[in-house]
C-alpha cells in the first residue's frame, strides 16, 4: 500500500487538481496548478524559442521541436519513474515525498539555462564563455518570477533545485535523485532519444521498450543510484543501441557536423564583436539575425549565409578518420583545444589551397572536443541470486557499444571544404599534410 504522503497530485492524474497537457506522441502529461505556475514563468517560457537540436534542422527539416516540449517530456518521465519507485521500500526509505517534488521540479527545469546553439558553443571551451549552468543559477536564485513560484507555490528552496542540476551535496537521497535525472538510464535520455527520433523522421531512437525499462527500475546496492532487474536487460541494451545509432545517424551525421563546424568557426571569429549576454538571452531567431548582421562583409559571411541564409550551402566532406581504422590521423587532430585546432586548420588550408583564412575560410576540421562521452554503467539485479552485477559484464551489446568510448566509433574526425574547392583536394596529399603539420 502506498503511503498517503506519496499521493502527490502529479502522480495521481485522476485528482481534480491534475489537468493534462498533450505533447507528441500522444503523451498525456500531468499538468497541475503548481506545474502550470512554473511553466507560465518568464524564465521557463523562453524555452519555447530555443530549439532542442539547433543545427540538426538544417539536415532533418522536422527537427524544429523546442526545449520547452522536451522539458515537459522529461517531467512526464519523472512522474512515471516516481509512480513506480514509490512502491519500492528501499526507495521510500531514502527519499521522501518532498524529495519527489524536488525531482519533479528539477526535471521540468533541467534545461533552464540553455541558450541558442548551447552545445556547439560550450564544446569549444572558450574563455569568458559561461556554461549554461551559470544561467540556470541566475534564473533560479535571482529575484525573478521563477524563484517566487518555487518558494511560495511549491515550498521548495531554489538552492535545492540547483543542487540537483549542479551537484554540491553528496547525501544519498540527492545522489539517487541525480542518477534519475542524469545517469545511464535517466529521464532525460528516455525523452530525447524518442522525441528527437520522432521529429527527425527516423526510427532509431524509438525502438526500445520504455515501459519495460521503467517497470524494471530498482535501487542499486549502494543506495545512491538506480539499477534494473534482469527483466529489463534487453530493454536497456536496446536503449544503448538507440543512443549509439542516434549519434551515428543524427547528432554526428556528417552534414549536421558540417553545419555545426561552420557555425562554431563563425562564432569563434565574431564572439568579441557580439553582445554575448544578449545573444545568450535572446530567442534563437533573434540570435541568428544578430550573428548574421555581425558577420556581414567578413570572412564568416559565407559560413553563416550557407547555414542560415536563403540558399543552403554546407561545406562538403573531403576526408573522414575514425579512431579504430585511422588511428594515426585521428590522434593527430582529435581532442585538441579549439584554438589549437583552428590554427592547425589555417595551416592546412594554406598548405593545400595556397590561401589564408584572412582571405576566405575554405577548409574546416571537425574533431571530437577534449570532453569525452561518459560510459554506460548500470547494475543488473538477479533476484534468484540476490546479486547485483554490472550490465557490461553480462551483455555483449553494452561491452561493444558503451563501455568503449563513443568517440572511437561515432565521433570521427572530418575535414570539410567549401564546395568550390572540395574536388581539388586529393586524399593522399591531405593525409601527408596532416602528418607533416601535426609533427611540427
Amino acid at each position: 500500500m502506498i503511503d498517503r504522503a506519496w499521493d502527490l497530485p502529479e502522480l495521481t492524474p485522476d485528482r481534480r487538481d491534475a489537468g493534462l497537457i498533450r505533447v507528441p506522441v500522444e503523451q498525456d502529461v500531468p499538468f497541475t496548478r503548481r506545474v502550470r505556475a512554473l511553466v507560465d514563468t518568464v524564465e521557463f517560457q523562453r524555452l519555447q524559442y530555443i530549439s532542442q537540436l539547433g543545427l540538426v534542422q538544417r539536415v532533418y527539416p522536422g527537427a524544429s521541436h523546442s526545449r520547452f516540449e522536451h522539458a515537459l517530456g522529461v517531467y512526464h518521465n519523472a512522474a512515471r519513474y516516481l509512480s513506480h519507485l514509490r512502491l519500492d521500500e528501499r526507495f521510500v526509505s531514502i527519499c521522501t515525498p518532498k524529495d519527489a517534488e524536488l525531482l519533479l521540479v528539477a526535471a521540468l527545469l533541467h534545461d533552464l539555462g540553455h541558450w541558442p546553439f548551447c552545445h556547439p558553443i560550450e564544446d569549444m571551451a572558450l574563455a569568458n564563455i559561461p556554461d549554461h549552468e551559470e544561467f540556470a543559477r541566475e534564473y533560479l536564485l535571482g529575484d525573478g518570477e521563477l524563484n517566487k513560484v518555487l518558494r511560495t507555490v511549491w515550498d521548495i528552496d531554489p538552492h535545492d533545485v540547483l543542487d540537483l542540476l549542479v551537484a554540491h551535496s553528496d547525501n544519498p537521497s540527492r545522489q539517487l535523485l541525480r542518477s534519475i535525472l542524469s545517469g545511464p538510464i535517466d529521464i532525460d535520455k528516455m525523452d530525447y532519444l524518442n522525441r528527437d527520433s520522432l521529429h527527425c523522421g527516423v526510427p532509431y531512437g524509438r525502438n526500445f521498450d520504455r515501459n519495460r525499462l521503467i517497470s524494471s527500475l530498482i535501487i542499486n546496492e549502494a543506495g545512491d543510484g538506480v539499477a534494473i532487474t534482469s527483466k529489463g536487460k534487453t530493454a536497456a541494451e536496446m536503449m544503448v543501441f538507440a543512443r549509439y545509432v542516434m549519434f551515428s545517424e543524427v547528432y554526428w551525421h556528417h552534414a549536421v557536423r558540417s553545419a555545426t563546424t561552420m557555425f562554431a568557426r563563425a562564432f569563434f571569429e565574431l564572439r568579441e564583436r557580439i553582445d554575448l549576454d544578449g545573444f545568450f538571452r535572446d530567442r534563437e531567431s533573434t540570435s541568428i539575425e544578430k550573428l548574421r548582421d555581425t558577420g556581414r562583409d567578413t570572412v564568416t559571411e559565407p559560413l553563416l549565409e550557407g547555414i542560415f541564409g536563403p540558399r543552403r550551402m554546407l561545406f562538403k566532406r573531403v576526408a573522414e578518420f575514425a579512431a579504430v581504422q585511422d588511428g594515426e590521423l585521428f590522434d593527430a587532430l582529435a581532442h585538441r583545444p579549439y584554438r589549437e585546432l583552428r590554427e592547425l586548420t589555417n595551416q592546412l588550408q594554406q598548405e593545400l589551397l595556397g590561401s589564408t583564412s584572412d582571405e576566405s575560410i575554405q577548409l574546416l576540421i571537425d574533431a571530437p572536443p577534449p570532453r569525452r562521452e561518459v560510459e554506460f554503467r548500470v547494475d543488473l539485479y538477479f533476484a534468484k541470486e540476490n546479486r547485483y552485477r554490472p550490465l557490461s559484464t553480462v551483455s555483449p551489446v553494452i561491452e561493444a557499444l558503451a563501455t568503449r568510448q563513443f568517440d572511437d566509433y561515432v565521433k570521427k574526425v572530418r575535414l570539410f571544404a567549401h564546395p568550390d574547392v572540395a574536388d581539388s583536394i586529393s586524399q593522399p596529399r591531405l593525409e601527408q599534410a596532416i602528418r607533416s603539420l601535426s609533427s611540427r
